[in-house]
């Protein structure tokens, strides 16, 4: 399968930088605080010129937001989104409220925006994603082998996109090969008042699927989505469902989306879990919460109204450069 790479190079200082933000979500008053604290502190390690905004829930308590504003923080209130009332049983059931997610896209002030789950961790400069062309919907392709696949068609006849020549998609037998579907634990994208007023109306009618709004966001973007390598989100299962895609020297992101290798809550006793590259990577992650060197210097960072963080010039990552790879259809 041809894939058609385009180089980009990345400026090494900024001057006049746009107003662009990473944004992450946090909603209730458990230990996801943990992931968004740890995701700051490695935003800073790898000295991105960007700030993290945290969009919350009303339910976040005020403790926790005075934790996030002491890390650099901006912290944005944001109002629920709810899924229309259904049967669906959704794959986990926390992911009914990851719909609220759609209102980063009220987040105007800013020209652009890399969208992260709190669960991710950043090991190198990622700044140059900003630089990618807007109108695009960017994300990394997601995998159909974990078992909260189970109910699909791709699970089970054994069909993956991440290897779509291991088992190839019985076109005679059933419809055509779905559609390429991204995890929408990290995106970029341009947020837009009418692109958000869009999605909040689409998912009013758009029946609910087991993977929320990431389901949901596969089908809005279908036609403008834009996959980039699997460096920029590692989904920690990768290591163990296609090792022949990994290369952790290569890893921008990590994504610590299976349950039990959140970090603060790892214990190594789960499945997969006991393996050295899953020990590596939640050690790693723990060496940048912990660093204490890592924490915010200044006051607590909060936006009025219209108002737009500056930040220091610092340079990119000394990479300078990043192949973007645009991969065809997985038919």
């Amino acid at each position: 399968m041809a894939s058609e790479i385009v180089r980009k190079s990345a400026e090494g200082k900024r001057k006049d930088k746009p107003p662009r933000a990473y944004v992450t979500f946090l909603a209730g008053d458990g230990d996801y605080v943990k992931g968004a604290v740890g995701l700051a502190k490695g935003l800073k390690k790898v000295d991105s010129v960007y700030p993290l905004v945290v969009a919350t829930l009303p339910d976040v308590p005020e403790s926790h937001r005075r934790i996030l504003e002491s890390q650099g923080c901006i912290v944005r209130d944001i109002e629920p989104v709810y899924p229309p009332e259904n049967q669906t049983e959704f794959a986990k059931a926390y992911y009914a409220i990851n719909y609220s997610k759609l209102r980063i896209w009220e987040f105007v002030e800013y020209q652009k925006i890399v969208y992260l789950d709190a669960d991710i961790q950043v090991y190198e400069n990622v700044d140059h994603l900003f630089d990618l062309p807007d109108g695009y919907f960017y994300a990394v392709m997601d995998c159909f082998c974990e078992k909260t696949w189970s109910d699909t068609p791709q699970f089970k006849i054994g069909y993956c996109q991440q290897c779509p020549d291991r088992v190839t998609w019985p076109a005679g037998e059933l419809s055509p090969p779905p559609s390429l579907y991204f995890n929408a634990g990290m995106f970029v994208h341009e947020p837009r008042l009418t692109t958000c007023e869009s999605l909040l109306a689409a998912v009013k009618i758009a029946t609910p699927s087991p993977f929320a709004e990431q389901d949901f966001l596969n089908m809005f973007f279908k036609d403008i989505y834009k996959p980039i390598p699997l460096v920029y989100n590692l989904l920690i299962s990768m290591l163990w469902r296609h090792p022949e895609k990994v290369d952790l020297e290569k890893v921008k992101l990590v994504h610590y989306c299976n349950a039990w290798s959140k970090p603060w809550r790892y214990t190594g006793k789960e499945a997969n879990m006991d393996r050295e590259d899953v020990k590596m990577l939640v050690g790693k992650w723990w060496s940048v919460y912990s660093d204490e060197s890592l924490d915010y210097k200044g006051l607590p960072l909060a936006l009025k109204e219209g108002e737009v963080r500056e930040l220091p010039v610092s340079t990119l990552s000394a990479a300078g450069a990043v192949d973007y790879v645009m991969t065809p259809s997985a038919a």
